[in-house]
């Protein structure tokens, strides 16, 4: 049985100027920590964009993926028309920015100098961000553009919506799942690899 639903404010853009400014500024804050000597502004945005991505992953997949399961496709519509375009440009910020100044990070400090088995909490934090950094921008960017596209066709299709948005969810939960796991990682650095 196929839903439909009429598209929801189809004049609402895909790519809004501000959000690309936002993705600029963003982008551009972590090149210049990582050009800066300051080990304190490297850190704190290496913490911030973690602690947004953690924040958003776990969010959408604990709190707003259950709640999208049980409104109607009208509101469902409503939510992924105004939600998706901010996503499309804030997840792959802050994923790339958290990845790229943990990096810098972690060269400044000697971490990726470190002898086993010290350097396998190193080895766990990187294999991690990878993982969700390449299943975020492969998998869960595609996603939320063909969510978004087909929500605002004439007549969208509400399976295949429901179908996307399944996938989407249960990988957000497991970005969530390696979100925990990396804040487990980070507080042993915060507590040091040799105690």
């Amino acid at each position: 049985m196929s839903q439909t639903a009429a598209a929801p404010d189809s004049e609402i853009p895909l790519i809004n100027p501000a959000y690309v400014i936002a993705a600029v500024i963003g982008i551009g804050v972590m090149i210049v920590s990582v050009l800066s000597p300051s080990l304190w502004f490297l850190n704190f945005v290496h913490v911030f964009c973690a602690v947004l991505w953690t924040g958003i992953d776990l969010f959408m997949g604990f709190v707003i993926g259950p709640v999208m399961r049980k409104v109607d496709l009208r509101t469902r519509a409503q939510i992924i028309t105004r939600l998706m375009p901010r996503m499309l440009f804030l997840m792959p910020v802050v994923s790339i920015n958290t990845g790229t100044a943990g990096w810098f990070l972690a060269e400044r400090m000697g971490y990726l100098d470190l002898p086993w088995p010290a350097y396998g909490w190193v080895a766990g934090s990187l294999v991690l961000v990878t993982i969700m950094t390449i299943q975020g921008l492969g998998f869960l960017m595609p996603v939320n553009l063909k969510v978004f596209l087909e929500i605002r066709k004439p007549a969208p299709d509400g399976e295949r919506i429901g179908r996307l948005m399944r996938m989407y969810v249960r990988a957000v939960a497991a970005q969530g799942l390696m979100q925990v796991a990396i804040v487990v990682i980070m507080a042993r650095f915060g507590a040091g690899l040799a105690s």
